[in-house]
């Protein structure tokens, strides 16, 4: 997968940027996985889960690293994009319920 193969949606969500270092973070993983599929499917002695279990918990790790990256994003943006205080604290409670729900 790449970003060019995704049509971006300009918004206030997440910057132009911000979306494309993310989609090639996700790439990534997809990558990542495709490997780790490969590696199943090859695995013929017990010493390659070794190699399976370790690539698993580096996508893993990787995904992680999106999902943090997507919230400290969007803490930035929507921060940026307050008008008023209120409103800062209103994006701050709605993405620390975001953080709650899938943290």
């Amino acid at each position: 997968m790449s970003d060019t193969s995704i049509k971006m949606v300009h918004g206030t969500a997440l910057t132009d940027a911000q979306k494309k270092d993310l989609l090639n973070r996700l790439a990534r993983v997809e990558g990542q996985i495709r490997g780790v599929q490969k590696l199943i499917a090859n695995a013929a002695v017990p010493a390659d889960c070794d190699s399976v279990a370790q690539q698993l918990a580096a996508a893993r790790k990787a995904l992680d690293r999106a999902f943090i990256t997507l919230l400290t994003d969007a803490i930035v943006t929507h921060s940026a994009a307050a008008a008023t205080p209120e409103q800062a604290l209103q994006s701050a409670q709605n993405l620390a319920t975001l953080l709650d729900k899938f943290g």
